[in-house]
């Protein structure tokens, strides 16, 4: 259980669930507040190579360097998958399951503010220790919400880089499968904004 409220708290993003297959684990924090219609992330990374090739929202950003926040605000069986690139390109889609995702619409995606340290151009891949940080101010509107106080939800955090040279996968909360699979949605932990 995550408590969220308006001071930011850090968490480490440490959890290596499939260690014999994909063992390295880069350094991974984040930093989680809400001002009452706004989330507030803070992601810290520190990896041994780097990628950017999307460039524009939409993309296959998990197959940069990547982060993501599962999330699912009510109890009706959907959850949002936003997956942000370290340049601040934005997936951001909503369904019950990995399949059959919807994509949101381009202005509730634009409303998300973006800071990412290494700029918001593609670069390409870079084979070097490399250290870098995202913060993101999400709407509740991009969650279909009014505000955040008072909710009870349910979500998980991830980095991940599956065209990296060397592919990881990392969560916050655990995740009890066989193989990769972020779409897992009864290993979400809770979220309780107060």
């Amino acid at each position: 259980m995550l408590q969220v409220s308006r001071e930011l708290r850090r968490e480490r993003l440490g959890c290596l669930n499939w260690p014999d297959a994909f063992p390295y684990q880069p350094e991974v924090s984040f930093g989680i507040a809400h001002s009452g219609d706004v989330l507030h992330l803070h992601f810290q990374v520190r990896e041994e190579a780097v990628r950017a090739v999307c460039a524009a929202d939409g993309e296959h950003a998990w197959e940069d360097s990547c982060v993501e926040f599962f999330f699912m605000p009510r109890e009706d069986g959907l959850y949002y998958n936003l997956e942000c690139t370290c340049v601040g390109k934005i997936l951001l889609c909503r369904g019950s399951g990995r399949h059959g995702r919807e994509p949101l619409p381009a202005e509730l995606v634009q409303g998300i503010r973006r800071r990412p340290s290494l700029g918001t151009e593609p670069f390409g891949l870079r084979e070097e220790p490399t250290a870098w940080e995202l913060e993101l101010d999400i709407p509740a509107a991009s969650f279909g919400l009014e505000s955040f106080p008072g909710l009870q939800a349910r979500g998980n955090f991830y980095k991940c880089g599956d065209r990296l040279p060397v592919p990881h996968y990392l969560s916050w909360a655990p995740i009890a499968t066989p193989k990769p699979d972020f779409h897992r949605p009864e290993f979400f932990d809770s979220l309780i904004f107060i």
